[in-house]
C-alpha cells in the first residue's frame, strides 16, 4: 500500500511493523550472522521505512533503525559522570602472576575449592558504557578517567550491531552495560585502503581507528567506519536479583539482543584458566579482531561483592596480557630485495628489538609508495608491529623524535643485483627488475619457490644450497636441478656424500607430482595454490592449458582478467616453454586425469557448496584442503552461518563447530573430507 493513501493511525501501525521487521533482520544479520532474507530484500524493507517516515516525519521514532543513518554534528563532548565507575583491570604477564592472583582470591574467599571464573578475550578496542531505559537506547559514554567520560551517544548510535531497542518481553526498566568497540582486521584494512586511494588519513591500527571514529563530532563520519561492539558486563540494572553470576548476566544480554563474544567460557580451576589462555594465544592471529590478552572474572556475583575493589581495579578480575605486538626502535638503513617475479621490496634494517617474544632486526616496507606515505627516513624512531607469524612491518614514524641528520630514502633506478633498469606499470605500486631470468636474484627465488614444500617438495634443497648452486653456475633454471649428480653435490661445502645422495633422492621423488603442484611450482604471477588447482581441474592437461585463450581462462572459477593476462604472458614466453619442455624431458610427470575423473569433478557433491574448515587437520594442511576444495568449485569461507552447507571439523575444533551445531549445519569429520577429495 502506498504511504500517500494511509491515514495517521494506519501509518503509525505500518511504521511499527516495518521497524520491527528491520530490527529483526538487523539482529539476524549483525548479531547471529544468520540472515533470513537477501540483502536486496532488506534494502527494499529499509527503503519502505524511509519513505514512510518522509511522508509522516512527525511519527519518526528517535530509535528507528533509519536514525543510525543521520549524522548530526555534536557541538562539543558533554561530560558524563558514571553512576558505576568504569574501573581498569590489574595485569599479569606470565603464568606465575596468574597463579599468584588465583591463590590470593582463594585466600580472601577462605576456600581451597577450585574457583569458577569466566574467561574472555581482551579486545584491543575502546571501552564504552551504554544505557537503555525501558528497552530503548538513551546514551553512551567513553571510560574517560573511570568516573567521568565523554558523551558519544551520537557516534555509538551508528554502530550497526548495536540494537537501539532491546529484544524480548521482559527487558529491564533500566540497564547500563559495558562493552568494547572495535574494528575487525579485514574491515580495518579495507577502510585504510579506501582512505589511501582518496589521499585521506591512514590509521596505524584498528584500536586507534575505533577510538578516532567514536570521538568524531560528526556522526556521519563514524557511520562510514566499520565499527562493531561486544558487551561484557552489566554495570547497573533495575532488577539486580536476576544477575547472580557473570554467566547469567551474559546470557541475559544475549537474550536481549546484545552481542557477546562467542569465545567466552566458564572455567573451573587454575589449570583451566591456563589452558584457555594458551589456546587463545595460539589462535590469536586467526581471530578476526585484535586481542592483547585474556580477562578472567570470578563468576559468582556474591563472591565478587565479597572480594570488592581496590582504588582502581576489582579484586575479582585480572587481565593476563600477551607479549607486546608493537615496539619502538630505530631505523638504521634500508635494503632492497629482488623477488622471484622481479618485484623490488624495500626492507628496513632495525636496531634489534624484542616484539612478541621474538627479536626483530628487519621489517617489510612493502613498496616506494609506503615509504612516502610514512614519510620514513633513516635514523627515525619507528613503531614495529608483529602478530603471530606475520612478517614484522613498520607502521608509524614518531615524527617528534626525528633526529636532525635523518636521511631521505632513495629508491634505486636499477636492479641492486643485475643492474637492469627498474620498471613500474602505471596502475601498480610494485616496481620490478626488467632483467627477468637473466637476473641471478630472480633465478634463485624461482628455484627456492619451485623446491618449496607446497610446490615440488624437494627436501634438503634449502636456501643456502640454492645460493651455492646458482653462484657456482651449476643451475641456471629449475630444469638444471634434475641434471645434478653426486660428484657435483658432494664437493660442495658442508654437503658430503650422504647429504648429496639425500638431495638426489628427493629430486627423483619430486618428479612424481600432480599437475596442480607443477603449475604452482612454475611460479606464474598471481597463481597461488588454489588457482593452480582450479586450472588443473578445469583443463585436465598441461597441453590444454598452454593453448587456452583468454575466454577459456576466464571460464575457470576464481580466474579473472589479471590472472588470465599473466597466464597468457607466461606461456607466450619462449624461455618458459623451453624450461617446461626440459622438465618434462627429465622425467617430471603426473597422472593423466581420466574422463571419468574430470566428469566426477564437474558433478562433485561439494561443487557450489559453502564449506568451512575448522580445527587441526592431520592428513593435509589447511591450505591444501582449501585449494583442493576450491578446485572442485566449492566456496570455502572463514565463518559459519545459516548459509553454510557443511563444516569439516578436525581435532580441537572450537567455536565454529559449536556455532554449526547451534545452527543445525552439517558437520563432517576429516576422514569424510579425505573421502570427498580422494579423486580430486
Amino acid at each position: 500500500m502506498s504511504s500517500s493513501i494511509l491515514n495517521r493511525a494506519q501509518a503509525e501501525r505500518e511504521l511499527q511493523r516495518l521497524i520491527k521487521a528491520v530490527e529483526q533482520h538487523n539482529y539476524r544479520y549483525h548479531v547471529l550472522d544468520d540472515p533470513l532474507i537477501s540483502d536486496a530484500e532488506f534494502d527494499r524493507l529499509f527503503t519502505q521505512l524511509i519513505c514512510l517516515e518522509n511522508d509522516f516525519p512527525e511519527l519518526i521514532d528517535p530509535n528507528s533503525p533509519t536514525q543510525k543513518m543521520h549524522g548530526g554534528v555534536a557541538e562539543k563532548f558533554v561530560p558524563v559522570t558514571h553512576a558505576t565507575p568504569m574501573l581498569s583491570l590489574d595485569n599479569v604477564f606470565d603464568a606465575s602472576g596468574l597463579g599468584d592472583f588465583y591463590r590470593r582470591v582463594q585466600q580472601r574467599l577462605k576456600t581451597d575449592e577450585p574457583l569458577v571464573f569466566v574467561g574472555e578475550p581482551k579486545l584491543d578496542g575502546l571501552a564504552v558504557s551504554v544505557r537503555y531505559e525501558h528497552g530503548e537506547f538513551v546514551g553512551a559514554a567513553t571510560r574517560g578517567d573511570g568516573r567521568t567520560g565523554e558523551d558519544i551517544t551520537h557516534t555509538v548510535r551508528t554502530i550497526r550491531s548495536l540494537p537501539l531497542r532491546l529484544r524480548g518481553q521482559q527487558v529491564p526498566a533500566m540497564l547500563e552495560v559495558r562493552g568494547e568497540v572495535f574494528m575487525a582486521r579485514e574491515a580495518f584494512l579495507a577502510m585504510n585502503a579506501r582512505a589511501a586511494e582518496r589521499g585521506e588519513k591512514i590509521f596505524a591500527n584498528p584500536r586507534n581507528a575505533a577510538a578516532g571514529s567514536l570521538r568524531q563530532l560528526d556522526a556521519a563520519v563514524a557511520l562510514e567506519r566499520p565499527l562493531e561492539i561486544y558487551f561484557y558486563a552489566v554495570a547497573r540494572i533495575s532488577d539486580a536479583s536476576r544477575m547472580e553470576s557473570q554467566t547469567r548476566a551474559l546470557t541475559c544480554l544475549k537474550k536481549w539482543g546484545l552481542r557477546v563474544n562467542p569465545e567466552v567460557k566458564t572455567l573451573t580451576g587454575l589449570p583451566a584458566l591456563e589452558q584457555y589462555y594458551d589456546e587463545l594465544a595460539k589462535r590469536r592471529a586467526q581471530l578476526p579482531y585484535e586481542i592483547d590478552g585474556v580477562v578472567f572474572k570470578i563468576d559468582s556475583c556474591a563472591e565478587q561483592n565479597t572480594l570488592g575493589f581496590v582504588s582502581r581495579a576489582p579484586r575479582w578480575a585480572i587481565a593476563r596480557k600477551f607479549p607486546a605486538q608493537e615496539e619502538h626502535t630505530i631505523l638504521e638503513g634500508v635494503d632492497f630485495q629482488v623477488g622471484r617475479t622481479g618485484s623490488i621490496t624495500p626492507v628496513a634494517r632495525l636496531k634489534p628489538v624484542s616484539v612478541g617474544g621474538v627479536v626483530v632486526r628487519n621489517a617489510t616496507l612493502h613498496n616506494e609508495d609506503e615509504i612516502r606515505r610514512l614519510d620514513l627516513r633513516i635514523g627515525d624512531r619507528v613503531v614495529i608491529y608483529r602478530a603471530g607469524d606475520v612478517i614484522p612491518k613498520v607502521v608509524k614514524v614518531i615524527q617528534d623524535a626525528r633526529p636532525a641528520g635523518a636521511q631521505r630514502i632513495i629508491f634505486p633506478k636499477n636492479c641492486p643485483v643485475c643492474d637492469s633498469p627498474l620498471e613500474r606499470e602505471s596502475d601498480q605500486a610494485v616496481i620490478r627488475c626488467s632483467g627477468g631470468l637473466a637476473c641471478a636474484a630472480q633465478i634463485r627465488e624461482a628455484i627456492k619457490h619451485f623446491a618449496s614444500r607446497r610446490a615440488m617438495d624437494i627436501e634438503g634443497l634449502g636456501e643456502k644450497l640454492v645460493d651455492q648452486l646458482v653462484n657456482l653456475g651449476y643451475v641456471a633454471h629449475v630444469a638444471d636441478l634434475y641434471r645434478l649428480d653426486e660428484a657435483t653435490l658432494s664437493a660442495l661445502p658442508r654437503m658430503g656424500q650422504k647429504s648429496a645422495q639425500n638431495v638426489l633422492a628427493a629430486l627423483e621423488k619430486s618428479k612424481r607430482t600432480t599437475l596442480a603442484r607443477f603449475l604452482f611450482a612454475l611460479g606464474l604471477r598471481e597463481v597461488g595454490e588454489a588457482t593452480a588447482a582450479a586450472l588443473a581441474s578445469h583443463f585436465g592437461s598441461l597441453n590444454a592449458l598452454r593453448v587456452a585463450d583468454e575466454a577459456a581462462l576466464l571460464s575457470v572459477p576464481d580466474v579473472g582478467p589479471v590472472v588470465a593476462k599473466h597466464v597468457l604472458a607466461f606461456f607466450a614466453n619462449e624461455h618458459h616453454c623451453e624450461v617446461i619442455d626440459e622438465l618434462l624431458s627429465v622425467g617430471v610427470s603426473w597422472p593423466a586425469p581420466s574422463s571419468e575423473r574430470l566428469n566426477a569433478n564437474a558433478h562433485h557433491p561439494l561443487r557450489g557448496k559453502i564449506v568451512v574448515l575448522t580445527g587441526t587437520l592431520t592428513t593435509m594442511t589447511r591450505e591444501e584442503a582449501k585449494a583442493r576444495l576450491k578446485a572442485i568449485g566449492a566456496k570455502v569461507t572463514g565463518s559459519v552461518s545459516a548459509k553454510t552447507d557443511v563444516v569439516f571439523a578436525g581435532d580441537q575444533a572450537g567455536s565454529k563447530r559449536a556455532k554449526a551445531e547451534a545452527l543445525g549445519v552439517l558437520i563432517e569429520s576429516e576422514a569424510q573430507l579425505v573421502t570427498y577429495l580422494s579423486n580430486v
